[in-house]
């Protein structure tokens, strides 16, 4: 049960281009972290709706971009982004990789707006042969498919199940085939109502990597965490409504020194309160220090990509989480046990 929100917002109109966020600044695809970037010391910002529920073990965030001043902002198109944090998923607890999925059915459920037997396409994106990129392919293993069924087999469906078909098209490294161009060819051809494009991300902070979910009504760009943006899947260039569902599961290298000398200067700060550092350092914003890292390790080559050790086990975890998520979601005649039975 949701124990506290809070809420802020504006009714300024949705209208004009997106335009990206300029200047250096880390590396991040979700919103709630865009947001916090942009809005720094302010409590809110034109165009952006932020309200967030606690729950026992996680909470959940919604930024809502409503204006194109907004989207131009946090560099993010209009629409809604739901976070989930949270970090104790990180520890294999079952309890609470079951109550994240819940939870994520019910989110899922707030963005899925196609009639009942609407048709769903799920798509699996990135590389299943790299772990940290292998969460769009894991996740599309799991899904309960019932397209075939409804073709060969309509007897065998009861209430409360709908067509849902799923793909992972691979990566253009393997494949010689831009995931858009073959993404538009199976919507072209299997015409379906809706697509929900599944990947992994990239975040800003170490602390949510392997910890929080981001679900979108916005589509996605394939690649854009790692600085390999390719064409964007969402309902402009398909013809249909486009879901996009990501886990971080990288950081930049550049982020992780930023983090460890602020965690450096603070304790210098609190054991030597007078000393030079933090004189010299306090006179720069977060933004600042940041570029001056990202400077000095980018001509190097340096600025590397980086995943947790854990990372094996941890994308089969949340692999499982967000496809019994959409298992429940889709198929409102499935119960939690038949969501387990069928989320292998």
């Amino acid at each position: 049960m949701t124990r506290s929100s809070h809420d802020s917002s504006n009714s300024e109109v949705a209208r004009g281009p997106v335009m990206p966020v300029t200047g250096f600044s880390p590396r991040t695809d979700l919103a709630i972290e865009a947001h916090e970037l942009a809005r720094g010391e302010k409590h809110s910002l034109v165009g952006v709706e932020e309200s967030s529920s606690d729950y026992d073990d996680f909470q959940v965030t919604r930024v809502n971009v409503k204006t194109a001043s907004g989207a131009m902002a946090i560099g993010k198109p209009v629409g809604t982004y739901i976070t989930v944090d949270a970090p104790g998923i990180r520890r294999r607890d079952p309890e609470l990789q079951d109550s994240v999925a819940m939870q994520l059915a019910k989110e899922f459920a707030t963005l899925i707006d196609v009639p009942a037997d609407a048709s769903v396409l799920i798509v699996g994106l990135g590389n299943s042969h790299v772990t940290p990129d292998a969460l769009g392919p894991l996740v599309v293993e799991r899904v309960f498919v019932t397209r075939h069924l409804f073709q060969y087999m309509p007897e065998a469906i009861g209430e409360g199940y709908r067509t849902v078909s799923a793909v992972a098209p691979g990566v253009l490294g393997i494949t010689g085939i831009e995931t858009s161009e073959v993404v538009k060819g199976i919507v072209e051809h299997v015409k379906p109502d809706l697509v929900i494009a599944v990947d992994a991300l990239a975040s800003r902070s170490l602390s949510r990597v392997n910890a929080t979910i981001q679900v979108a009504n916005t589509g996605i760009q394939p690649g854009a965490g790692v600085g390999n943006k390719r064409k964007a899947l969402d309902e402009e260039s398909l013809g249909v409504p486009v879901i996009a569902v990501g886990v971080p599961t990288v950081v930049d290298a550049s982020t992780i020194a930023n983090d460890s000398i602020d965690r450096l200067l603070n304790q210098l700060k609190s054991s030597v309160p007078e000393n030079g550092a933090s004189q010299i350092f306090d006179q720069f914003s977060a933004q600042e220090k940041w570029q001056m890292i990202h400077e000095v390790l980018e001509p190097l080559g340096d600025n590397l990509v980086v995943t947790p050790k854990e990372i094996d086990e941890f994308i089969e975890d949340i692999a499982h989480v967000v496809a019994k998520g959409l298992n429940l979601a889709l198929h409102t005649g499935m119960t939690p046990d038949d969501a387990d039975a069928v989320t292998h």
